[in-house]
């Protein structure tokens, strides 16, 4: 659930007291040009029976009355024909919001719309392909090596199933797709739509940073992540024989030491819907 508040001042005129008036997204998206959306105010007084709050964002006024006699608290009023959203084709920018009690003025707050049909990237990372994938900043690469790619879109667009994915570390472009076997599974893609896949770095990629690029959304939406590329190029997606030596050496070390590595892997529950 996403929100916005603001504040007003108090119907009773007390320079104390504050309403505060807040409007809220489900399971945390952007708002956007056309999504539905529920508006709340606290710190009405005893007594208050109605509060109407009005935008040039929405569509129509948006009623406001006590969750329960007495209270304090709203609920938004639900009646025929009444459309609780923002305006369909509603340019990109932030809009004023003001509630109002029997013609004054007790609270405001500001819309921040975002455009219709906007990605909304939760996540869009690159990994060892062996390796579980968390975090939003990739660890560094080496040239040659397998890795995986998967990007979470909360608001994918309808029907597309491919993203298409360049980087001057590919030795060409690389699709993702939904359903994807290389989907990591991961908790914290919960409610977003995951594509995944999988490509070879190129061997000759100098050390450096570079940029990984993503188009979605038919086109109109690109989105960038950056990954460090370094050390010794591996063969076949495997570390070269004087590489997999060391390795072997060091972990012979650590066994005959009695270390052990485990490999955290990284979760977060996603937003329960609102």
């Amino acid at each position: 659930m996403a929100s916005a508040e603001g504040t007003g001042p108090a119907p009773g005129g007390s320079p104390s007291a504050a309403v505060w008036l807040e409007y809220h997204v489900p399971q945390g998206n952007t708002l956007e040009a056309g999504d539905a959306l529920w508006f709340s105010i606290e710190g009405m007084p005893p007594g208050w029976d109605k509060v109407e709050v009005t935008s040039p964002a929405l569509r129509q006024p948006i009623t406001l009355a006590p969750l329960r006699k007495g209270s304090t608290q709203s609920v938004q009023v639900n009646e025929a024909g009444t459309e609780h959203r923002v305006r369909s084709g509603l340019r990109p920018g932030t809009y004023p919001v003001v509630a109002t009690s029997h013609g004054r003025t007790v609270a405001t707050a500001r819309l921040e719309v975002a455009a219709e049909g906007s990605a909304q990237i939760d996540r869009f990372v690159l990994g060892p392909r062996d390796a579980f994938p968390g975090g939003d900043e990739p660890a560094s690469l080496r040239p040659g090596s397998d890795v995986r790619v998967v990007l979470t879109d909360l608001r994918a667009a309808p029907g597309e199933k491919y993203l298409t994915v360049t980087s001057p570390i590919f030795k060409g472009p690389l699709t993702i797709k939904t359903d994807s076997p290389e989907d990591p599974g991961c908790k914290c893609d919960d409610g977003g739509t995951v594509y995944a896949g999988h490509a070879r770095l190129r061997g000759d990629v100098p050390d450096g940073r570079y940029t990984v690029t993503v188009v979605s959304h038919h086109g109109r939406q690109t989105t960038e992540q950056h990954v460090t590329v370094a050390g010794r190029p591996v063969t076949d997606g495997r570390p070269s024989w004087a590489v997999a030596a060391g390795a072997a050496a060091a972990g012979l070390a650590l066994a005959s030491g009695g270390a052990f590595a485990a490999r955290r892997r990284r979760s977060r529950k996603a937003e329960p819907p609102a």
